[in-house]
């Protein structure tokens, strides 16, 4: 269809890819604020008769109960002390959970993947589950909090294509890991996905 070609949407659908080399260039603060309120954050709420106001964002999720939480991995972000941060979706902002944040350590996380050390930034998924069971109390609703996951990853990942970033994203974690430096039990709350990205690598 030839109106498809000049469209600026499927021209990022069709150019997104899983990049795994990176230029040594740092991301900009900017850019990581972008895919944060973009993928993750509030756009608005929507009034509900039963269940008060609910939250509108960029991706679907099972019921509006919106169970995933994202934490950021800051290594090369210009403007933004290394560490790892909790994001708060409703206000915008990043709350700083430790200064321990090193490309070896970003590895160790991703199960020892090598270019994940090469990064910009990581964003860690978190399911709480109990969000969604509220609503849906039978085991089908942890199917429905892994689909959210893919949901954002996939928004994600177009984000930061439209962006001219780099983007990828893994399911080869350290489950206990990463928990345990997030200061999560792993149950009520666990670590789901991860995606990442970087300054493209030239050619």
């Amino acid at each position: 269809i030839p109106s498809m070609e000049t469209d600026s949407f499927y021209q990022t659908l069709h150019a997104r890819r899983t990049r795994r080399k990176f230029s040594e260039a740092e991301t900009s603060l900017d850019s990581i604020s972008r895919l944060l309120h973009t993928t993750w954050g509030v756009q608005g709420y929507v009034e509900s008769k039963y269940f008060g106001s609910l939250p509108l964002k960029t991706s679907p999720s099972a019921g509006a109960r919106n169970p995933i939480e994202v934490y950021l991995m800051a290594l090369r972000v210009k403007g933004l002390d290394a560490g790892l941060y909790h994001y708060d979706a409703k206000d915008h902002v990043l709350e700083r959970i430790s200064c321990e944040a090193t490309p070896q350590l970003a590895r160790a996380y991703c199960a020892d993947q090598p270019f994940v050390a090469y990064s910009s930034a990581l964003f860690i998924m978190t399911g709480v589950f109990a969000r969604t069971m509220w609503k849906y109390p039978h085991p089908r609703a942890y199917r429905v909090v892994l689909l959210d996951a893919g949901h954002l990853g996939q928004t994600f990942c177009l984000t930061a294509t439209r962006m001219g970033l780099a983007p990828f994203s893994t399911a080869a974690l350290k489950d206990s890991l990463i928990e345990e430096d997030l200061g999560i039990d792993g149950i009520s709350e666990s670590v789901l996905y991860v995606t990442g990205v970087g300054m493209p690598a030239r050619g």
